[in-house]
């Protein structure tokens, strides 16, 4: 009787080991977190995109030829995930116009922008087998004058996605906010 059990359970081991190196990875993939951040950096000198404002170093500096907004911004607290299944969520507070000479007075320490995204880059390769830049944001989501948003959505991942970036971006994915320090 000890034995059949003995041969039954080391079966049973074996069979689930195998499922596990068989599908562990492409399993796990959906849930993986990807990218966890803590702190992102706003936009600022030479990432600002030259606008009638005259910022001193405005400059025409991207990512991953993503536009800077048109003027100086800060960030008080921003952190989020990016998920393998492409689920982000990014809790952003005080998101708001640098309080700066070149911002109009009226708008300093403020966001004008009623409505933020999530915008995830990713480098990967296409179909012919070249290297090429992956942009895919979320819906948008409401944004206070103080600039606190909740974004939660999914976005389209490519397979593969290669030092993913996230930005919080406007409507026109113009970005405010990029992970980094």
């Amino acid at each position: 009787m000890q034995r059949p059990i003995k041969l039954l359970l080391g079966l049973a081991a074996a069979v689930t080991l195998a499922a596990m190196v068989a599908l562990g990875p492409a399993a796990l993939a959906g849930t993986a977190n990807v990218l966890e951040f803590d702190t992102m950096t706003p936009v600022t000198g030479p990432f600002v995109a030259q606008s009638a404002f005259n910022c001193p170093n405005a400059g025409t500096a991207t990512i991953r030829d993503l536009t800077g907004g048109g003027l100086p911004w800060v960030v008080q607290r921003a952190k989020g995930d990016l998920r393998g299944d492409g689920s982000l969520k990014i809790e952003v507070t005080g998101l708001v116009l640098a309080d700066q000479p070149c911002e109009p007075a009226a708008l300093r320490g403020t966001n004008p922008v009623p409505a933020f995204k999530g915008l995830v880059s990713c480098l990967s390769i296409d179909a012919a087998g070249n290297a090429v830049t992956v942009d895919t944001a979320t819906a948008t989501f409401p944004a206070s004058p103080q600039g606190d948003a909740d974004i939660e959505g999914t976005v389209s991942l490519p397979r593969p996605c290669l030092a993913p970036i996230v930005f919080v971006t406007g409507p026109a994915n113009q970005w405010f906010a990029t992970t980094g320090m």
